[in-house]
């Protein structure tokens, strides 16, 4: 296979994988596979969450793909698509957990316009706590914050999170 075919493969696969990624999110993960994200739209505690079980999952195809066009005789483009898979997923990492939920701690702070646009809609996507009413499901493209902000009011707010309220000092002290 020439290198230039494999490549083109490689960033196809990559692009195409934004567009996977949203079907998914939208359609499974707050659709029949609620019951397993649901907790990526809960406080975490501790480092793990039942969500992480997707980058499990979403592993498998890249893996099998690698495995197979590289050790086991398959069309050798099957590899550059597994590698495309397995180059999306690290991506994702970066910016889902490492940048926008700081699993992993870090002082980065976004400063492009690009950045901070879906950082800002990854958490406009969370301040929904129910399956249903969200918004911005695709990661690496974002709409517009405002045109996000219009669509939650448009919904009614339904099934936002109350917002955090600070505790007074009386009921700090009646804690201790």
């Amino acid at each position: 296979m020439a290198i230039w075919l494999g490549i083109l493969l490689f960033l196809g696969t990559v692009i195409g994988m934004e567009a996977f990624a949203y079907a998914a999110h939208r359609w499974v993960m707050h659709g029949f596979g609620w019951f397993l994200h649901e907790s990526h739209h809960r406080t975490r505690h501790g480092n793990w969450e039942l969500n992480d079980l997707y980058a499990a999952i979403f592993a498998v195809p890249s893996f099998v793909l690698l495995l197979g066009g590289v050790q086991l005789g398959w069309w050798p483009g099957f590899a550059w698509i597994g590698a495309g898979i397995a180059a999306y997923g690290a991506i994702y990492f970066g910016f889902h957990d490492v940048i926008v939920h700081q699993r992993i701690p870090t002082r980065y702070l976004p400063k492009s316009k690009y950045m901070k646009r879906i950082v800002q809609a990854h958490r406009l996507h969370h301040v929904v706590e129910t399956k249903e009413g969200n918004v911005s499901f695709g990661f690496l493209v974002a709409p517009r914050p405002e045109n996000l902000k219009a669509e939650l009011k448009r919904r009614s707010r339904a099934g936002i999170r109350a917002p955090v309220q600070p505790r007074s000092a009386k009921s700090q002290a009646a804690e201790s």
